[in-house]
């Protein structure tokens, strides 16, 4: 049986925040001055009659409705000159260039780490807080970002806006389609330096890494006996029970995780 794990769930709030990713919440820095005087003269009842035939989503203006259909057809017409990585929008391109010149103009004044743009600015600014203030309204959970709380709410409206264009299967979050595209792709960036092994995730690598350092975190609370997979302690656990598959609890503790027995 191959060690290789299932691709690990994307966390709500590990998406890249300076790329936007809903069109209407995306600032295109190279607007003209006709949309401007459009959005100006517009009245603002939040009437949103701009709908998107695939997905339904709907936008109060038409700007905002074809930055957003960029997502579904895969449309990139920007594209860096350096390494020719293609973007939606203008000021997506102007930010990822940053990374081939090293800009970072968004300076914290708490720590003065710097960062690309000012939306990596503001998340960073809340981890020296304890504040979360982005409330979803349909479940309570509070998240500490914008884009984190977009993410959340697919959990809630089963919106996957990424589609595959190999399987057509779709996806939540960009982070997600990229881990799954490498399912096709069999790209497996993640090397391990003791043997040169390569995985697709880094919860893999991890887990691989056990081999090499003898690590084994998972152990019986019957006999005390210790175990580099969970599938092999329950396995193992079976030897005490006599059950089936499936058919024991895991429960964690600080100190590793622990098979809770029945009795």
């Amino acid at each position: 049986m191959s060690d290789d794990p299932e691709p690990p769930k994307v966390k709500e709030e590990q998406e890249e925040t300076c790329t936007s990713q809903e069109g209407d919440q995306h600032v295109d820095s190279g607007s003209t001055a006709d949309s401007e005087s459009k959005t100006k003269s517009k009245t603002h009842t939040g009437e949103k009659s701009f709908k998107c035939d695939t997905c339904g989503k709907a936008f109060e203006y038409r700007s905002g409705l074809n930055k957003h259909v960029k997502i579904h057809t895969g449309e990139k017409p920007f594209s860096c000159q350096t390494c020719d990585k293609g973007f939606r929008w203008k000021s997506d391109l102007l930010i990822h260039m940053r990374i081939h010149t090293g800009e970072k103009p968004y300076i914290c004044n708490t720590c003065e780490k710097g960062f690309r743009c000012r939306s990596e600015l503001l998340d960073h600014m809340i981890t020296h807080t304890d504040e979360k203030p982005y409330l979803c309204k349909t479940c309570g959970k509070s998240l500490r970002t914008r884009a984190g709380l977009l993410i959340h709410m697919r959990t809630h409206t089963g919106e996957k806006p990424y589609p595959c264009q190999t399987c057509e299967r779709s996806l939540g979050t960009r982070t997600g389609l990229i881990i799954h595209m490498r399912t096709h792709t069999g790209e497996k960036p993640y090397p391990c330096n003791t043997c040169e092994k390569s995985f697709r995730y880094t919860s893999a690598l991890k887990k691989h890494m056990r081999v090499h350092t003898g690590e084994k975190p998972y152990f019986c609370e019957t006999c005390g006996k210790c175990f580099a997979y969970t599938r092999v302690l329950k396995s193992h656990i079976r030897t005490h029970t006599g059950e089936k598959p499936n058919s024991v609890n895991l429960r964690r503790s600080r100190s590793g995780v622990q098979l809770k027995l029945p009795w």
